[in-house]
């Protein structure tokens, strides 16, 4: 990454990081794509996402998983981790933040392509999946998102974790 890339950053390599306790996309901050040339996938794993019920103020816990195709911008990780954060007292319901993530990041980044999953814990004894994706308008990836939203969870893996 070139050191000009990198002026704008405020929280990579910051001792003094304060942690927000309510959703703040402000937070989410980027670098050039030094691969514009390139298609291929960036995946983060965030396997402690948690949220509150907006009915009942109780936890939600999941593991979210972002991949996106990033066109001339991409999201930088520790601003990323702090706007997850940044959900732990929002109210929301499952399916909503992974809308939320996935618009915020589109209009933070425009990607070529992008989706968000998350795999949320059980609570009353059902486990919720959501699922989102974007594809570019215009171009191979808007057509790309069609067809991964309906071959999505074809084949659901066997849940024994949770």
């Amino acid at each position: 990454m070139k050191q000009s890339d990198t002026k704008d950053l405020t929280l990579l390599g910051n001792q003094n990081t304060e942690y927000l306790y309510d959703y703040n996309p402000e937070v989410l901050e980027t670098f050039e794509n030094q691969h514009q040339e390139n298609d291929y996938f960036v995946k983060f794993n965030i396997p402690e996402f948690t949220s509150l019920c907006p009915m009942t103020g109780q936890p939600d816990f999941a593991s979210v998983y972002i991949s996106y195709i990033p066109d001339v911008r991409m999201v930088e990780s520790k601003s990323l981790k702090l706007y997850m954060f940044s959900f732990r007292n929002h109210g929301a319901y499952h399916e909503d933040c992974v809308n939320i993530i996935m618009k915020d990041l589109i209009e933070l980044m425009d990607p070529r392509y992008i989706e968000v999953w998350a795999k949320f814990t059980p609570r009353g004894g059902i486990s919720i999946d959501p699922y989102c994706n974007y594809g570019k308008p215009g171009t191979v990836f808007e057509e790309m998102a069609k067809n991964r939203l309906m071959q999505h969870d074809m084949y659901p893996e066997n849940i024994d974790n949770r």
